[in-house]
């Protein structure tokens, strides 16, 4: 019987040893800290901004943002024209894009440490976006505070270009309005330029006035010049007035590109004298078929085109809102070749360049 009681005794010490390691187990389970997950984000294909209201008075919060997203920043160059950069910004939600956009365009802001050699913004020091509303019409209210309107006059107009074209690279976003601390604006508070229906990229940028032109038979459109500062390549968008319609127009700004800029300015003429369209412009379905002499070519017997002629011909022509595409041929060669030997097999859009025409 004692043996019995003895041997009960030992199960019962063991039993509780083993239940009370079990409690530890499950109390040391708990304290232990899951690891967050570590894996980088994949960056997301940006959207148009859509919300009617953009939080905008609120300080942007990129201290912590470690991805980053492309962003097409109008900005002043060295001769003092407004043209594109694209630099890698902070990725935030996407209501939030078109006030960082802006407040990059802010002398001593936070584009300051990033700017490219020759480079400067283009808002006054200070200046503050105040809010955005964004109506259906594609019409982007912007507030900003009352230190916008230090800019010198002269430059008005570069003001004004540089935040419309910044702004208008949303899909949704057609014209911008403005208001200085609340108050709406019909006209730039310096120098008066009349803004009361709104701007928008059909008013132009960098624009030349040409005293040889109809302008009852002409139409305004947006050129792109290539240009360069210290290794810097990139594109300057110069309004100028072509004459003629449909056809005849395209065939008109094809001439004015092989002419060279009526810019008196620093932007590079690609193009050889010698180059001439023998047929004018057909479009078939969104495609402008050009057909130059051999002119054209960088290099005749290897058939090879030169990168920045084509890019200029497609950037300016697909800005025109019936062509999409662009058909390069030259007379007497099969098929031409860019700088890195590869052949042109089907037509170039504006796709083939980087561009943020959609963020």
């Amino acid at each position: 019987m004692k043996r019995r009681i003895r041997v009960l005794l030992c199960l019962f010490t063991a039993l509780i040893i083993l239940l009370s390691g079990c409690f530890k187990g499950e109390q040391s389970m708990e304290e232990i800290d899951v690891p967050k997950a570590t894996g980088t984000v994949n960056k997301k294909e940006s959207e148009p901004i859509n919300d009617d209201a953009i939080d905008a008075g609120q300080e942007l919060n990129e201290e912590q943002v470690t991805e980053t997203a492309p962003r097409q920043l109008y900005l002043l160059d060295a001769n003092g024209m407004v043209a594109a950069q694209t630099l890698e910004l902070p990725q935030l939600e996407s209501k939030e894009v078109a006030t960082q956009v802006l407040s990059y365009l802010v002398k001593d802001g936070p584009v300051s440490s990033i700017l490219p050699n020759g480079f400067e913004a283009v808002l006054p020091a200070g200046t503050e976006v105040l809010g955005l509303n964004l109506k259906e019409d594609g019409t982007l209210i912007v507030d900003l505070s009352k230190e916008f309107a230090n800019y010198k006059a002269e430059d008005e107009l570069k003001v004004l270009q540089a935040m419309t074209f910044t702004l208008t690279q949303f899909d949704n976003v057609e014209r911008l309005k403005l208001r200085i601390n609340g108050e709406d604006q019909t006209e730039m508070p310096v120098n008066g330029t009349p803004i009361s229906e709104g701007y928008s990229r059909a008013n132009g940028i960098n624009i030349i006035h040409s005293d040889t032109v109809d302008l009852l038979n002409s139409e305004a459109v947006t050129m792109y010049y290539p240009a360069e500062y210290n290794n810097n390549r990139y594109f300057v968008p110069v309004t100028q007035y072509v004459e003629g319609k449909n056809e005849e127009k395209l065939n008109s700004i094809v001439n004015r590109l092989l002419k060279g800029s009526m810019y008196d300015t620093n932007v590079l003429h690609v193009f050889n004298s010698k180059t001439s369209l023998i047929h004018e412009p057909t479009l078939k379905n969104g495609t402008l078929e050009l057909i130059f002499n051999e002119g054209i070519l960088k290099d005749k017997e290897k058939r090879v085109i030169a990168d920045e002629v084509v890019e200029t011909l497609v950037r300016t022509l697909t800005e025109q809102q019936e062509v999409e595409a662009i058909d390069i041929k030259v007379e007497n060669i099969d098929a031409l070749v860019n700088e890195n030997g590869e052949v042109y097999n089907e037509p170039v859009t504006n796709k083939t360049f980087p561009t943020t025409k959609k963020l």
